[in-house]
């Protein structure tokens, strides 16, 4: 009879926009699982690689504003294979599980246990003396990675001291709350086109020269997984500007490092580009603006 039940509930869903799976697990429980089908317009799903700040950077939109969309707090934990929603795009909003059919028997009447019941015994206590205060924990920047493993803390007093960061010399300019610099010395070969696939401003040199951060942050993705742009590196210099530095050849530091304006970062290359090249974005609000506007006259 239960069986019968059950067929007739999966004729009926039948007519239903997704398939559904009957499973009987042991104990004599059906279940009913919808199967999750593809991805929604205005979705993305996370790969092993990204990070919340690269994934907003990808859709040309706000961190924040992917965060809030999707209820992740600091310090914007994601994992391969989650579905996120994207802002300024309508529709019903997309699930990651669905909901679970159960159809099963009551379960039987408990029986009376035969074991008696344990007999508990005081415990004497001995006082101990106020343990030791720990030494309070450095603070670090944490930028999770999806896929990767979680950061292992500081050791203290065995690390090795490190390294002094090499910082380049030139002119600087304050815009928007952030003192900026040039991120490479080579004339500027291709300029800013708002309208562009990757809108930013083209720097010359050679394979192997110094990219440089070009303001103090901290780095919020260092990977090679955006179409177009190589070996990347995003840096958050504050909640509204990020700047990007595309077609590296080497990179030379890694997620959650803070940097110092600068301080090099990378190496000039190919990657991703026709010939040798700095592609640099900043980005505010999500938006991108022309970096010509913030960086010093040469």
């Amino acid at each position: 009879m239960r069986w019968s039940a059950l067929t007739t509930i999966a004729i009926l869903m039948t007519g239903c926009a997704r398939t559904v799976v009957v499973q009987q697990p042991p104990g004599g429980q059906a279940v009913v699982r919808p199967v999750q089908a593809g991805n929604a317009p205005g979705t993305y799903t996370v790969v092993k690689g990204d990070t919340l700040y690269s994934i907003a950077f990808r859709n040309g939109t706000d961190f924040r504003a992917v965060a809030q969309l999707n209820g992740i707090a600091q310090p914007y934990t994601i994992w391969p294979g989650q579905v996120l929603k994207l802002p300024g795009h309508a529709g019903p909003v997309p699930v990651r599980t669905a909901p679970t059919v159960v159809v099963a028997k009551a379960p039987p009447a408990p029986q009376p246990s035969s074991t008696p019941a344990p007999v508990f015994q005081a415990v004497q206590t001995t006082p101990v003396g106020t343990p030791p205060s720990q030494p309070p924990a450095t603070a670090t920047t944490v930028v999770p990675v999806a896929g990767g493993a979680p950061a292992a803390p500081a050791a203290i007093g065995n690390a090795a001291p490190a390294a002094t960061p090499i910082i380049a010399t030139g002119g600087t300019r304050s815009a928007g709350g952030v003192k900026w610099r040039w991120p490479a010395s080579g004339a500027v070969i291709g300029r800013f086109q708002s309208g562009a696939a990757i809108p930013g401003v083209d720097i010359a040199g050679k394979a192997g020269d110094p990219v440089v951060a070009a303001a103090d942050g901290v780095v919020v993705y260092s990977g090679n997984g955006l179409v177009g742009y190589g070996e990347l590196i995003i840096i958050k210099h504050n909640d509204s500007f990020l700047s990007a530095y595309g077609h590296n050849r080497k990179r030379l530091v890694t997620e959650g490092q803070q940097v110092k304006a600068g301080q090099q970062i990378a190496e000039m290359g190919s990657s991703g580009s026709a010939r040798d090249e700095l592609q640099f974005q900043i980005r505010k609000d999500g938006s991108p603006v022309d970096p010509l506007d913030y960086l010093p006259s040469r």
